[in-house]
């Protein structure tokens, strides 16, 4: 039996992903799962399993129209879905009263449901989030009552509030494979019998590494897996050393070296650190670095002159601020002691502009 795991698709949301590619990230996260599709078309997979999560928030009815004619058009898959955290099973969730085509089985109820292929000789179980957050651990309940050569289960969580477990706690359930779902970082490979396989696309800014899906081969029991890239982008965290000779045309360019080093398609967070000339303040705010720059984080502190400065300022508010440090051990002032020096000499020197 061939199957694709997924999970966390989140078909709807607007994630930020810098001036040129924000607007039309929504599109290319449908397009991504649309890829998925077209390999279990192209491929004939059997069994296509979304661990919780198909939308960002509570679907439209248009939203579930157009998911459901993509599912139609697999001629021979058959798809096993949950509803996750966000896109929960409220009173009035469109979900409750859709009419899926006939190879969609939504597995759409707060307590634990099984549907069995015996085409594939396989059964999997599950159930939806009826809330958004899903107190406590493994339930008893969910042990596996084996009745297929293969028995897979969907879990959507793995934090406090989203169903707290220790993945021991899972394989001990029984299944011969549980796709994972609500952490959207894949894991790199099978743990145990269990796996996430992470959110086709990134979602978030802290959604960094590769991102995509699961394929594998279940057969007596025996589960292998493969992890498959697939995102369109990807996020990319950089720190930025800098120092007293950096301006802010240099720094430009810098950005600009990196996105090229790592991918003009990709989306990015810059930390600028280290010290930098004080009279050089970054506009990180109207920085023209690329179309892919989520935000670019200025953690840089000027570098004063201390002793200079203290000499220079004989006995008035800025020179004794400054003499009260020095006269503390340098191996005692800590990080802490460091920051509120560099923070009360540049109010002191901003008062003074004023």
């Amino acid at each position: 039996m061939k199957f694709i795991h997924t999970s966390d698709l989140h078909l709807g949301v607007r994630p930020d992903a810098g001036p040129e590619y924000t607007k039309r990230r929504p599109e290319e996260i449908w397009e991504t799962f649309k890829s998925i599709l077209d390999r279990c078309e192209d491929e004939q997979i059997d069994l296509l399993l979304i661990s919780g999560d198909v939308f960002h928030r509570q679907p439209l009815l248009r939203e579930l129209k157009e998911l459901n004619a993509m599912f139609a058009g697999l001629s021979h898959t058959k798809v096993v879905f949950t509803a996750g955290n966000h896109d929960y099973l409220k009173p009035n969730s469109m979900y409750r009263n859709f009419k899926w085509a006939g190879n969609v089985v939504p597995l759409l109820e707060g307590r634990l449901l099984k549907v069995e292929f015996p085409e594939f000789r396989t059964a999997v179980s599950g159930f939806s989030y009826l809330d958004r957050e899903l107190q406590g651990g493994i339930r008893v309940e969910w042990k596996c009552v084996r009745s297929m050569e293969n028995e897979i289960l969907l879990l959507h969580g793995g934090d406090e509030k989203h169903l707290s477990f220790k993945r021991a706690e899972v394989d001990l359930l029984g299944y011969d494979y549980t796709a994972l779902g609500h952490i959207h970082k894949p894991d790199p490979e099978i743990t145990g019998k269990c796996r996430y396989s992470g959110s086709p696309e990134p979602t978030d800014p802290n959604d960094t590494g590769k991102h995509g899906y699961v394929i594998g081969t279940a057969e007596n029991g025996v589960v292998e897996t493969e992890f498959v890239p697939a995102a369109k982008r990807e996020y990319i965290h950089l720190d930025i050393p800098v120092d007293e000779n950096m301006t802010g045309r240099l720094l430009l360019d810098t950005l600009r070296e990196k996105i090229e080093e790592n991918g003009v398609e990709n989306m990015y967070r810059f930390t600028l650190k280290g010290l930098r000339d004080p009279d050089i303040r970054f506009d990180t705010v109207n920085m023209d670095a690329g179309g892919g720059v989520v935000d670019i984080r200025d953690m840089t502190t000027p570098a004063y002159d201390y002793e200079k400065l203290c000499a220079s300022n004989g006995q008035n508010l800025l020179g004794r601020f400054i003499q009260s440090f020095l006269e503390q051990e340098e191996e005692s002032r800590g990080e802490v002691e460091q920051m509120a020096l560099y923070e009360g000499v540049q109010a002191i020197l901003e008062t003074r502009k004023e």
